[in-house]
């Protein structure tokens, strides 16, 4: 079994699949974005983990761009 503070995998706790870690973070970063924060400069660890979220199919749709009410 994995550990939780394993880091091996591109998601947040490491594993090979998305958790609820990072379903709280992607919300964040888009707020981030939002206010103008320089992600880059602050955080490139959570811009790696993402990345590869946002490839996810559990993400893809979820985008708050993509949904119905977005303007």
């Amino acid at each position: 079994t994995q550990s939780a503070s394993s880091t091996d995998g591109p998601f947040l706790v490491g594993t090979m699949a998305p958790t609820m870690a990072d379903a709280a973070l992607i919300p964040q970063l888009y707020n981030a974005r939002r206010f103008d924060i320089d992600l880059n400069a602050t955080c490139p660890g959570l811009l790696a983990v993402e990345e590869a979220c946002v490839k996810h199919p559990w993400f893809m749709g979820a985008h708050p761009d993509r949904q119905v009410d977005a303007n």
